[in-house]
């Protein structure tokens, strides 16, 4: 299937590795020229080169953190009029709420609501203007099945969930469309320290965790990035105009519920 997105420009955020990384690999194999965003200039730099190699497209790498208003006038410095903005941010750390202060709050707060809900503001105009835009936002399947020892993100991310309800009708009707990717267990980094902190919790051994969070997969294995990446490039396509404001899981069947 043609995408209809070939030309258009993307903005990706936390693109050197793992979810945000494959979405800008998808988005790059349509014809669309990306630009990708991390906070380390070497990391960014060889996913970059990788996503070229593997695509032919036009990429640029952006060494900021976006969630910074200085980080994200760099990146639209570097892609001044997207059609597609891609927000990804690394989560809070793990634990037990006790031990959260307010600073902690602030900055899952910053990295996982507030720092999405700037780049919409600084690009939507210009979507509805061109009168296309596509905004994924990859949260988490925390949104719809919270995880105690995730409650930073938890919590900052159902905001950013809220959000987009409102904005979402707000912008349809100029064929704007912003929708949430929430993703299950994925096979990444963050998911293998976050199965480390659960282990750590339960005094469990690595490989036993592993085993207990795929045993409650089930599809019963985790998910490859890839796959994560090629729903996002669906939602950023001409055939998917029809879909926004929604909270679209991917999770291998993990969530129980019938709604």
């Amino acid at each position: 299937m043609d995408f209809g997105i070939a030309g258009r420009k993307a903005i990706v955020g936390g693109a050197s590795a793992g979810l945000g990384k494959a979405c800008a690999m998808s988005l790059a194999r349509e014809g669309v020229d990306v630009t990708i965003v991390a906070r380390t200039l070497a990391n960014i730099e060889t996913a970059a080169e990788e996503i070229r190699a593997a695509t032919g497209a036009n990429v640029t790498p952006v060494a900021v953190d976006i969630n910074t208003d200085e980080g994200r006038a760099e990146v639209l410095r570097a892609c001044p009029a997207p059609d597609i903005v891609v927000n990804n941010s690394g989560g809070p750390p793990s634990g037990n709420f006790r031990d959260w202060d307010r600073a902690a709050w602030i900055a899952a707060l910053n990295g996982n609501m507030l720092g999405a809900i700037f780049m919409i503001k600084d690009t939507v105009d210009g979507m509805i203007a061109r009168k296309f835009g596509r905004i994924v936002n990859i949260t988490s399947s925390a949104v719809k099945a919270p995880i105690s020892i995730l409650g930073l993100s938890n919590g900052a991310r159902s905001g950013l969930t809220g959000f987009v309800a409102g904005v979402a009708r707000e912008v349809a009707k100029h064929n704007v469309t912003v929708n949430n990717l929430l993703p299950g267990d994925f096979d990444t980094e963050r998911h293998k320290s976050n199965t480390q902190a659960l282990a750590k919790v339960q005094n469990r051994s690595y490989e036993e965790m592993r085993a207990i969070r795929i045993g409650q997969v089930a599809a019963g294995r985790f998910g490859d990035p890839a796959e994560l990446g090629q729903y996002c490039a669906y939602l950023c396509s001409v055939q998917a105009s029809f879909i926004t404001g929604q909270n679209l899981l991917i999770d291998g069947g993990k969530y129980p519920g019938t709604f």
